[in-house]
């Protein structure tokens, strides 16, 4: 039996209503009302509903691919965030920056002891998460960034992508990361990844969807796929999320996931057990 997915008819049905109504908000004057939200405008996105909560939330950023980048990299500012100690530092990142055909939106090359003593007040932390449309950071430093750069980044799901800075195709990293969206694997039922602007066509904001609910759930972010998704829905900031896709309850799914969920905790638990056996009960 192939695995269920959404109806891309009813998809882009959905895209039309959306569309409409953002016309409709926007003829009236209401536009202005949403300004700010989720990184400075509107976005057409797409929520998945597990059957399941989640063992283990985080704030780690899964890239999805889509085939129609929101971000246009000849027009969007891109702040880099690099190690800089031991010759390692934004002087060389900016060199490296400086090389590249067309600097891959690059506006800023910041470096940690810089966002250290910089960026320590609140209002200094929102203003440069407000500053650039995109955020990449070389992935050695990405575990010290959440007390750097505060909660405001990541209340607007502003965090940095890590890349691999010590790499030498460092535009072919930045140009990857523009080129995906991501989802949030939080610790709740709903995962939201956003699919499409308004100045995008309808086609390319159907097929993003489309390419988007299939990588979300092909993720780590779905265990167990299809299996695990009681319904998908998508919305913009200023409307109801319209249902694309809905499952019938499954017992034998949700016995399924009791199962593998306590095979999960008793492996972990064996694990623990066996690590404060090898350090002799410490």
């Amino acid at each position: 039996m192939s695995p269920p997915t959404v109806d891309p008819a009813q998809v882009a049905k959905a895209v039309a209503a959306l569309r409409k109504h953002l016309e409709k908000v926007k003829a009236e004057g209401k536009a202005q009302l949403f300004d700010g939200e989720d990184d400075g405008g509107e976005a057409f996105s797409v929520t998945v509903s597990t059957r399941r909560v989640p063992q283990r939330g985080s704030n780690k950023l899964v890239p999805i691919a889509i085939p129609h980048p929101l971000l246009d990299l000849s027009t969007a500012e891109v702040c880099l965030i690099v190690k800089d100690k031991e010759g390692e530092g934004h002087k060389e990142a900016k060199r490296r920056v400086a090389a590249l055909e067309d600097k891959c939106g690059v506006a800023k090359v910041l470096g940690i002891s810089k966002l250290r003593n910089n960026y320590k007040p609140h209002e200094a932390k929102r203003k440069l998460c407000d500053s650039y449309d995109l955020f990449v950071a070389d992935a050695r430093v990405i575990p010290i960034l959440p007390k750097l750069l505060g909660k405001t980044f990541f209340k607007k799901r502003r965090q940095p992508i890590p890349i691999d800075a010590t790499k030498a195709d460092l535009g072919a990293q930045i140009r990857k990361a523009a080129a995906s969206t991501y989802a949030h694997a939080g610790a709740g039922t709903c995962l939201h990844v956003k699919v499409g602007k308004p100045s995008m066509s309808a086609k390319h904001i159907t097929e993003n969807a489309i390419a988007a609910i299939e990588g979300l759930v092909a993720s780590s972010c779905v265990p167990r796929g299809w299996a695990n998704v009681q319904a998908v829905f998508m919305k913009t900031n200023a409307s109801a999320a319209l249902p694309l896709y809905a499952a019938m309850p499954d017992p034998n799914e949700d016995r399924a996931a009791r199962e593998e969920e306590k095979a999960a905790k008793d492996a972990r638990k064996a694990e623990r057990d066996e690590a404060k056996n090898a350090s002799g009960g410490r």
